[in-house]
């Protein structure tokens, strides 16, 4: 795990920004465990056919770690890495982070924030691509930093094949994202993704040819990626700044800007203290079509 703010082209990292807002719900890892729990138990009785995972899954498990590795290792484990080492690797790399519990639960907040159709913290906590997706990359992320590649690429390849997002181990991702869908999604290598953005399916950001080195986009914070935009190479996406739907960019990006088209212009610009990411609103800012 790491600092998440962008440092800017040949400087060293920038001090972390405080955050856009407070977020109206708590991040206080003990709360959010603990209504996780509460929903937990309704659902129990809600749904009895569904029980014996919700009961293992979150209910016999102490911590919110310790569940968050039970159910990726039990959507993520294979012939190739049974479950039971799935389980025990996940909780490594979340037991040697001490913050991996306050990014994990900033970003199931974030979900509860900006998605509409997400009405108790249960949902994205077991069913969610994204979620699952973004917490497993940690755990890959932390494998990459101890030097352990090939299990990293398997954790990366995994979620991949399960879940239809490839993020390279390697890439480095802040808290409070929010990655809806996640099909389809791709982050290379290089790639630097500041708190509290938001991408939406089917977002690529990677590289713009064959060069080697740092060659992938540096997202600041507060950015929205609407569905489908390309980002391509070593360029920078500045904090508040929007992406529209299918937008190929190819240059940087002011903050606080919305960019549009193929190569990607900027359409409006946006007041300073407007924050899409959270509020998920894609319009252009002016006359948007029919």
């Amino acid at each position: 795990m790491h600092h998440s703010a962008v440092p800017a082209a040949g400087a060293t990292m920038a001090v972390v920004q405080p955050p856009l807002r407070i977020t109206s719900r708590s991040t206080a890892e003990d709360e959010v465990w603990a209504a996780l729990r509460a929903e937990a138990a309704a659902a129990l009785i809600e749904e009895p056919l569904y029980a014996g995972i919700i009961q293992a899954t979150i209910l016999d498990q102490p911590t919110l770690a310790q569940a968050l590795a039970y159910r990726l290792a039990h959507r993520l484990g294979d012939g190739d890495l049974a479950r039971l080492s799935m389980r025990d690797l996940c909780l490594s790399a979340f037991e040697a982070d001490p913050q991996a519990g306050a990014h994990a639960v900033r970003d199931l907040v974030a979900i509860r924030e900006r998605d509409p159709t997400c009405r108790r913290y249960l949902d994205p906590f077991l069913f969610y691509k994204g979620l699952a997706s973004l917490e497993a990359y940690r755990v890959g992320h932390w494998l990459w930093h101890q030097g352990r590649a090939t299990l990293a690429l398997h954790v990366q390849s995994r979620i991949s094949e399960v879940f239809g997002c490839d993020i390279h181990p390697a890439a480095r991702i802040g808290s409070g994202v929010f990655i809806d869908h996640a099909t389809g999604v791709v982050i290379g290598e290089t790639t630097v993704i500041a708190d509290d953005v938001s991408i939406l399916q089917s977002v690529t950001l990677g590289g713009n040819g064959k060069e080697s080195g740092d060659r992938h986009p540096k997202i600041e914070r507060g950015v929205l990626l609407s569905v489908g935009a390309k980002v391509l190479g070593n360029i920078r996406v500045g904090a508040g700044a929007k992406v529209a739907a299918a937008a190929v960019v190819l240059q940087d990006v002011p903050p606080h800007t919305t960019v549009a088209g193929v190569p990607a212009r900027v359409v409006s610009r946006l007041p300073a203290g407007e924050e899409p990411a959270l509020s998920m609103d894609q319009s252009f800012g002016y006359g948007d079509g029919i």
